[in-house]
């Protein structure tokens, strides 16, 4: 991710500088050869930072990717002399050619890529969509502006980008706080805050344990009991609705609160959950608190903890396996 911002950074620079020779030509009276080269480099390089933007947020992405960027950038330098993205006139005016907005159409494509893959990645919490549509909607203006504002449009670009690259990396790092890096889900810290931040709105109390963890990581490695910690996250996290808020807080300990879920909500909650867990290998005890009048956020721990160790009791007398002291 370093690598490739510090590739941005520079192409950034590079198409700001291309940006104002190319304006300063543009306002000449005669027609300088320099000018479509530098038209054609900014075409490419627009793209082709949008690429590594992408690459920067979501590095998983397969190199096929710069597949559109390389073609855009490969008709737009073929356009010097054939004229065929744009061109220059004797009068030095520029000229859009019969693929005139092939990199408009390119960015839009890569931009649509983008802002999908904001919206449809996995645990977002409800305080991050500011960032998020943020990012989206600069994202948007820089491809529009352009089109309407072609004296500033490129200079307003280049600081968009920077800002943007800035801007998600903050967000990257609070990620880093706020989620647990096995599971990706919520961490004990976050747990501290949001119960303390949500008293007033947390209705119910949710503790999970998954069974067995010793018996994996005894028998074959704590690899495979990391598998099987990321494997139960997933099937909480799938279950769980948008006012239920999901958290590791230890070993193989989680928790969810619950904000303005009913009781029946709740069981729906854990109904969702077995449901998910019983097509996984593992197994996992779980309980819950309803709040009530004088509830504490400690309180509705222990009754749920409490709930849940009844229901272990019970898995490990029917398989004869060593829980762990209580």
């Amino acid at each position: 991710m370093v690598q490739r911002m510090a590739v941005v950074i520079i192409m950034l620079f590079v198409y700001s500088v291309a940006c104002y020779v190319e304006a300063f030509l543009g306002n000449q009276v005669e027609c300088s050869p320099l000018r479509p080269v530098l038209i054609a480099l900014n075409y490419s390089l627009v793209t082709i930072v949008l690429v590594n933007v992408i690459m920067i947020v979501y590095p998983e992405q397969k190199r096929y990717l710069y597949i559109p960027a390389a073609i855009n950038a490969l008709l737009c330098f073929i356009s010097i002399p054939t004229g065929l993205v744009f061109s220059i006139s004797d009068t030095n005016h520029f000229l859009r050619g019969p693929l005139g907005y092939l990199a408009y159409v390119v960015n839009a494509l890569y931009l649509i890529y983008f802002i999908g893959k904001l919206f449809m990645k996995g645990r977002i919490q409800k305080e991050d969509y500011p960032v998020l549509i943020f990012l989206a909607l600069t994202a948007v203006l820089c491809l529009t502006m352009p089109l309407f504002m072609e004296d500033v449009a490129a200079h307003w670009f280049t600081v968009t980008i920077a800002i943007d690259l800035l801007l998600y990396y903050v967000y990257l790092l609070q990620q880093f706080t706020k989620k647990d890096p096995l599971t990706n889900l919520l961490n004990r810290q976050s747990y501290y805050i949001d119960a303390e931040k949500y008293m007033n709105e947390i209705t119910a109390f949710v503790a999970m344990d998954m069974d067995g963890l010793k018996e994996i990581n005894d028998n074959f490695g704590h690899v495979a009991g990391d598998v099987a910690l990321k494997t139960l996250a997933d099937c909480f996290w799938k279950a769980a609705q948008g006012n239920q808020r999901v958290y590791r807080i230890g070993g193989d300990e989680y928790v969810i609160l619950c904000l303005g879920s009913s009781e029946k909500d709740v069981k729906e909650l854990i109904a969702r959950m077995k449901k998910e867990v019983v097509n996984t290998s593992y197994t996992c005890s779980m309980g819950y608190a309803m709040k009530t009048k004088g509830s504490t956020i400690d309180s509705l721990y222990q009754m749920a903890d409490a709930n849940l160790y009844e229901e272990k009791k019970l898995f490990y007398e029917r398989t004869g396996k060593q829980g762990r002291k209580r």
